[in-house]
């Protein structure tokens, strides 16, 4: 890479790309309005962005569409549901509650961005409200929204996202076992690994 066309500054940026059309800047308001509620209510997956002093993270999350809760205007919750303990977005989150979400709609174009702050509640009267399959989440991450916009369908568009005849067999990629033994010297994962996989993720998704 030529050093020499590395943009370092808002100004080289700005010479690149311009300015904002008046659509990209409308879009984005402080509030929840009710256009973009029915997107957050028909949204079955969002990934969770935060940062801390360790890094960033980006996690997946979903649930039946509407997991995330309109509680009013301002704010939204989500649940935490069963992982594999790392918290990587929950510690993040304890020390720096800036977040961003990204909510997908299947079949849908665009998508909605929300940034804004959060915290982790653990009030026994929030936790009982998103219980499922008779298992509660440990936490709820509340949001305080600050920005709110949706993102134009090119991205879906070019990817062809939600194109069934697109998709990968999964068998033409490593598995997770696979992954696993490869990583851990072949100390985890494997085929049994594999094998158990299936029941495993029923078992434990809540």
């Amino acid at each position: 890479m030529d050093a020499g066309h590395v943009v370092v500054s808002l100004a080289e940026l700005e010479a690149v790309y311009g300015q904002p059309a008046e659509p990209s800047i409308v879009k984005e308001v402080d509030y929840l309005h009710p256009d973009y509620q029915a997107l957050i209510k028909a949204s079955p997956f969002c990934v969770l962005a935060t940062a801390g002093p360790d890094g960033l993270d980006a996690s997946p999350r979903g649930d039946p569409a509407g997991f995330v809760v309109v509680e009013d205007e301002h704010t939204l919750l989500l649940p935490d549901r069963r992982g594999n303990n790392r918290a990587d977005s929950l510690r993040n989150i304890v020390v720096d509650g800036r977040v961003g979400l990204l909510f997908l709609i299947p079949g849908m174009g665009e998508t909605l961005r929300v940034n804004g702050t959060a915290v982790l509640s653990t009030e026994p009267a929030l936790r009982e409200r998103f219980r499922m399959r008779d298992q509660l989440p440990r936490s709820v991450v509340v949001v305080t929204v600050q920005a709110v916009y949706f993102q134009c369908s090119r991205a879906i568009v070019r990817s062809d996202l939600w194109n069934p005849a697109l998709h990968v067999e999964r068998l033409a990629l490593p598995s997770t076992g696979q992954m696993l033994a490869d990583l851990s010297e072949c100390r985890l994962g494997g085929e049994q690994y594999d094998r158990e996989q299936p029941v495993r993720v029923q078992a434990t998704l809540y």
